[in-house]
């Protein structure tokens, strides 16, 4: 599996912390804390992170 590309939010600053997200592994999205990038990440489906997204601009989370 290749080796996650993170990016920040273009809605944080440099100081800020962040979550941490990429795309570039097919069909999944990882994510991890700004502050501990050597720490854990979370791999989600692509699926499921369009669909954690909506729910966050509707309001339901």
């Amino acid at each position: 599996m290749p080796k996650p590309k993170y990016r920040k939010s273009s809605y944080s600053d440099q100081a800020a912390e962040c979550v941490e997200i990429a795309t570039n592994i097919p069909m999944t999205v990882a994510i991890r804390d700004s502050k501990h990038p050597t720490g854990p990440s979370l791999r989600l489906r692509s699926a499921t992170w369009t669909t954690f997204q909506a729910a966050l601009r509707e309001g339901v989370l």
